[in-house]
């Protein structure tokens, strides 16, 4: 999606994943990460999606491993 200049998509399918998990998405700050593609790797860049929770919580380590799968 970030490579088609589609970034507020992305966002919106980490929220529906959010509520999919049983996660309010509006307790959470959504933050993307780019860094360059591991080599082999089809694509030009990675993105690593950051969680933070709006109550200064931390986010459940499960649930920042799972969204960056």
């Amino acid at each position: 999606l970030f490579e088609q200049g589609q970034s507020f998509f992305a966002t919106v399918k980490v929220q529906d994943w959010l509520r999919e998990h049983h996660q309010d998405p509006a307790a959470y700050n959504i933050l993307f990460h780019q860094k360059p593609a591991q080599p082999g790797i089809f694509q030009a860049i990675a993105i690593d999606i950051e969680l933070q929770r709006k109550d200064g919580q931390p986010v459940d380590e499960w649930l920042q491993q799972e969204v960056n799968r």
